[in-house]
């Protein structure tokens, strides 16, 4: 009789593989970030862990046996959702494992741009002693929070220790601790123009696509800050450089953008007013062992019980 199989396409340390192993010990388990370790054994994997865009071509021909994919990023539209909805393939998310790297992240940009850290190492490069016109801080202003997720939630926490009133925003509205007032995304334009910051962390849909465009960005005050660690198919990208360019906004620290990496030749490379760090902002040292630790295992446990793995399973149509 064929062993069930767990195909993990990513490098893990042999004290994790034990665990796995001591959770399922009569399967078969394929571990591996190099693609010749795990490509043959696609076809009979009944999880696998790490999705690749070379997987795509053995699920749409129907011959695999899967029937859960656990995802190594919070996001999921890349994934091709519809075939996997149709198979009836579960699939969990990493998302919470960002909460921490993302939130200083996103205050990391919010104080760059506000104490003019950027503009101070530009000078520095040349040996230039300039104010850079100075001016502003961030203690007791507004921040706007698109997506109050573990994400929203820390950097809401964060927030509270420099004085800022929270303004939150998710669909069901919600109370949550360190948000000062909720609302729904339909309410957005009648909050942009008293926030100081709008920091997006929203996951890409149908309903968050191009939710920012030149409308929103002529809302926003002259003084505010835009940060996007969400996706940057959430921003219409030619509208935010024009905002940036007409000073309409007063900067932006961006980690995503509509097409990755970002072109050479775009002009957000060049503009004083904006950070660019590169779809890195989920990046730490801790990420594998909270996706396998606090999602992977637990939902494992679950899973050989006959249970659907609950934590981070993804609904089909919220599309996260």
């Amino acid at each position: 009789m064929q062993k069930r199989k767990l195909v993990i396409a990513q490098n893990l340390d042999e004290d994790y593989i034990m665990r796995i192993n001591a959770i399922i010990p009569e399967w078969e388990i394929i571990v591996g970030k190099d693609n010749t370790i795990w490509q043959k054994h696609l076809e009979d994997a009944e999880i696998i862990v790490s999705w690749k865009k070379e997987m795509e071509r053995m699920l749409i021909q129907n011959n695999m046996n899967l029937r859960w994919l656990q995802s190594w990023s919070a996001g999921v539209n890349s994934l091709p959702l519809q075939v996997f909805e149709e198979k009836k393939i579960h699939i969990t998310s990493a998302n919470g494992v960002h909460a921490y790297p993302i939130s200083e992240t996103i205050f990391a940009l919010m104080l760059a741009l506000t104490r003019k850290i950027h503009s101070y190492i530009k000078n520095q490069q040349t040996k230039t002693w300039h104010h850079a016109n100075l001016s502003l801080e961030l203690h007791g202003k507004t921040i706007a929070l698109l997506g109050i997720g573990a994400i929203g939630m820390e950097t809401a926490k964060i927030a509270k220790a420099f004085g800022m009133k929270v303004i939150g925003f998710r669909n069901s509205e919600k109370p949550e601790e360190n948000v000062d007032s909720m609302y729904a995304l339909n309410q957005l334009d009648e909050i942009l123009p008293i926030c100081d910051y709008v920091v997006v962390t929203l996951p890409y849909t149908k309903e968050t696509h191009h939710l920012f465009k030149k409308q929103q960005f002529k809302l926003m005050k002259p003084s505010s800050f835009f940060i996007n660690i969400g996706r940057g198919s959430i921003v219409v990208e030619e509208d935010l450089i024009h905002a940036l360019q007409s000073k309409e906004i007063a900067g932006a620290g961006l980690d995503v953008f509509e097409k990755e990496p970002l072109h050479g030749e775009s002009p957000l490379w060049a503009l004083e007013n904006v950070i660019i760090t590169p779809h890195t902002a989920g990046s730490t040292e801790h990420y594998t062992k909270r996706v396998i630790e606090d999602i992977f295992i637990p939902n494992l446990q679950s899973y050989i019980q006959g249970s659907t793995p609950s934590i981070n399973l993804v609904d089909y149509q919220k599309g996260y």
